[in-house]
């Protein structure tokens, strides 16, 4: 077992019903956090599929999860094509009153 880095804590959580000992260097409510909605997603998934078992119901969460994932990449991509393309157009814009205020000054 290697020895636990100063910069990280140990945190432990309950994942559908088994006990884990977790080190993260970030704050550990983020990682209660976490697992507690990785924890109500795989209750979900066994309320709604019932009898599984858990390793299976841990694939469909990590499946609905990089569903997730991918939808939020998607419309991460679209948001920055769409700030690309109004930051062109503004400059357009800048660069046309920057002429016409020139333009006028002359």
């Amino acid at each position: 077992m290697e020895p636990e880095s100063p910069s990280k804590k140990l945190v432990r959580v309950t994942i559908f019903n088994q006990t884990y000992n977790l080190r993260t260097s970030g704050e550990p409510g983020e990682t209660e956090e976490l697992a507690r909605t990785v924890d109500e997603l795989m209750h979900s998934i066994a309320a709604h599929a019932g009898p599984l078992e858990p390793g299976r119901i841990a694939v469909l969460a990590c499946l609905h999860l990089a569903d997730r994932l991918r939808a939020l990449e998607r419309d991460l991509e679209d948001l920055r094509r769409r700030v690309e393309q109004k930051s062109r157009d503004f400059s357009i814009l800048l660069d046309q009153a920057m002429q016409t205020s020139s333009n006028a000054g002359s």
